[in-house]
């Protein structure tokens, strides 16, 4: 518990490190994945992982971005193949690497064991043996550097590809680590040898070359924010209409049954109910004016049949082209729930089976008994996952699609890794406002009256459904009518709230949103921060206080902000290694 406590002013501690290591103590930080070459300007650092075993490879993360800083010097780009760049850049880190390595001989250690687990994602993605990070590792082989063992792999597929003479530019290269200019001359050679330079070069490899200030996938970035800007006053436009004619019309898709409102109070008044284990003083600057009118729905209840199969099929569609990748993500996580199943022993025994590693002490201590192991069963931890996904205007389009897809792989993969798996959505019923902000009129319009809309907390599918026959309902996720505002920080409470009441061991709760939260009727009725300090207080009550697990996927925005582990997708494409990787990273916790 102290190492989960601490993890945070760990972490701090390794960007500090790095950036006196880098001589540049004004980096920003992000806790996103670092990118090779890493960025000009931050220092790319996820939090800390759980065991304490994958501590080295991960401050290797921060030592390469160190290193680069420290001893690479800009210069203008070279105009070259998109695929020579990769090989261009790769064969640069590996100079850094190695003259940081010479200094720092720890981070020389953690640098090889982060390297490793890369060669290990290339085997497993069954890269080509002539790769980037193939040409990095067999320098440093020549060098004298001890590999592990799938570094070892890759470096032996790739000389085994490579020309013959290539042996021969790498110790030039390494004899050239001190001068950039000269190593980078070499590199160029060993590139041509490579057969890499030939490729035409296409317009939009030529645009990138001519704006060296700005990395490729910062200009996707930002074309998509530029994308989300020109469609964004359209929306609001449509949505404002969409959501007068709900009030003025009452139409009949609003309709609801009769409402519980006692047990929804039990499960929606945070001042009353969040956690008995939580401190409730957080919550004395928040307050919700009526919780009457708010309601917790089955998404099947939304919509008619006929509208529910139209909208499976569209989110088919959608998601047909990550069939595979669905396939790939659920074998690999299964694998690894096995491993965590059958993977322990017991040691010093005086029966089993020989442990080999103590074989020495026959001749150092030849009076002692030999050591025997045995394999214990020890049992995986009983794992229920929440899926909370941001149903509200802003996911409107691209986002909200995005968002379908996420939910749809996490839940099917999952349920096949025998992982229950509960998918929940969070909006309101009206635009600005609806029955609540009506009494808050009708009793005088008193000042700071908290939280003035009516909640729609959805429920998709529950941790206890059936999979298949549940995600008939995920493609109501795709309904026009149903995206209003968010109010997150009680969405998260209802979802952790629910998690709390579960047995399973693990719990871990994981977020698909946008960004902030935004209710225009409580907004422009309470200062502009009180939704949002109350999302922060949430989360942090949640990443302090609760035994669950949090995790957060921004959608086209960066939310960490608000929450310590998360990542940012910005198109379908990056959906699948995103998943694979945080998902891989919690169930290895």
């Amino acid at each position: 518990m102290s190492w989960v406590k601490n993890r945070e002013e760990f972490k701090q501690a390794v960007l500090s490190t790095t950036r006196a290591i880098s001589n540049n103590p004004s980096l920003e930080s992000t806790s996103q994945a670092s990118s090779r070459p890493p960025s000009l300007t931050q220092i790319s650092l996820q939090n800390p992982p759980r065991s304490s075993s994958q501590i080295s490879s991960w401050r290797g993360e921060a030592d390469f971005q160190a290193f680069w800083h420290l001893y690479h010097k800009e210069n203008p780009p070279l105009k070259m193949p998109k695929i020579a760049r990769d090989f261009f850049a790769e064969l640069e880190l590996s100079r850094v690497e190695m003259i940081g390595g010479e200094t720092f001989p720890g981070a020389k250690s953690n640098l090889s064991l982060f390297l490793n687990a890369e060669a290990k994602k290339n085997i497993d993605n069954k890269i080509p043996s002539i790769n980037p990070l193939a040409t990095n590792l067999w320098l440093k082989k020549l060098n004298g550097d001890e590999l592990h063992e799938e570094s070892k792999n890759i470096v032996s597929a790739f000389q085994s590809a490579a020309p013959k003479n290539i042996n021969e530019l790498g110790k030039r290269l390494i004899e050239a680590r001190k001068s950039q200019e000269d190593f980078q001359s070499i590199a160029l050679e060993l590139m041509k040898d490579l057969d890499l330079m030939h490729e035409p070069q296409t317009n939009s490899d030529e645009e990138s070359l001519g704006d060296d200030s700005i990395p490729e996938e910062q200009q996707a970035q930002n074309e998509d924010q530029e994308e989300y800007e020109q469609t964004s006053d359209d929306q609001m436009i449509e949505a404002q209409a969409e959501g007068q004619a709900d009030e003025d019309n009452a139409l009949l898709e609003e309709a609801q049954a009769p409402i519980d409102s006692t047990s929804i109070d039990e499960e929606i008044d945070l001042t009353r109910n969040f956690n008995e284990e939580i401190d409730q003083t957080a919550y004395e600057d928040y307050q919700i004016f009526t919780s009457q009118f708010d309601e917790i729905v089955n998404a099947i209840d939304l919509a008619t049949p006929e509208e529910s199969q139209r909208l499976r099929i569209q989110l088919d569609q959608l998601i047909s082209p990550y069939q595979t990748t669905i396939g790939k993500l659920a074998n690999r996580l299964q694998r690894l729930l096995q491993a965590q199943q059958n993977r322990s022993w017991n040691y010093n025994l005086e029966e089993g089976l020989l442990d080999t590693a103590q074989l020495h002490r026959v001749i150092t201590r030849p009076g002692d008994p030999l050591s025997f192991k045995q394999e214990s069963e020890s049992k995986f931890k009983d794992t229920v996952v929440s899926l909370l996904i941001d149903s509200s205007g802003s996911m409107r389009g691209r986002s909200m699609t995005l968002a379908a897809i996420c939910g749809d792989i996490i839940g099917s993969t999952l349920e096949r890794c025998y992982v229950k798996t509960e998918l929940l959505g969070f909006t309101t019923k009206h635009w600005k406002g609806g029955d609540a902000r009506k009494a808050w009129v009708n009793q005088g319009s008193p000042s700071n009256p908290g939280r003035l809309n009516d909640l729609r907390h959805i429920i998709f599918k529950s941790a206890d459904d059936n999979f298949r026959k549940a995600r008939k309902s995920f493609g109501i996720m795709l309904r026009e009518g149903l995206l209003k505002e968010n109010v997150d920080g009680e969405a998260l409470a209802w979802a952790h709230q629910r998690l709390s009441k579960r047995n399973e061991e693990r719990k871990i709760l994981i977020v698909i949103s946008d960004g902030a939260p935004v209710d225009d009727s409580t907004l422009s009725t309470n200062h502009s921060n009180f939704l949002d300090n109350h999302l922060r207080q949430i989360i942090n009550m949640i990443e302090t206080q609760s035994s669950v697990e949090l995790l957060a996927i921004g959608i086209g925005h960066d939310v960490t902000k608000y929450y310590e582990k998360s990542i940012t997708i910005n198109r379908a494409e990056e959906l699948a290694e995103a998943l694979l990787d945080k998902l891989t990273e919690l169930f290895n916790d």
